[in-house]
């Protein structure tokens, strides 16, 4: 129990330091005349976030396939 706070703490303190990184980024981006680098990270940022997504989608797949195949067999 003593962990899942800790955790939970980790998680809540992470998007922190995140918008910080995020906002230098921003100030850096937006003062250069073409927005194609803009666009190339935003692109980026969004085929990266994929995998993480998949991931879990295919954890979770798994997870639900074996609960099935155990109350078929009970």
């Amino acid at each position: 129990m003593k962990y899942l706070g800790l955790c939970l703490l980790v998680l809540l303190l992470v998007p922190e330091f995140a918008e910080a990184q995020c906002s230098m980024c921003r100030a850096v981006l937006e003062s250069e005349a073409g927005q194609s680098a803009a666009k190339g990270i935003n692109d980026g940022i969004l085929y990266l976030m994929i995998f993480p997504y998949l991931l879990i989608g295919g954890v979770g797949y798994f997870i639900y396939r074996s609960r099935k195949k155990k109350k078929k067999t009970s």
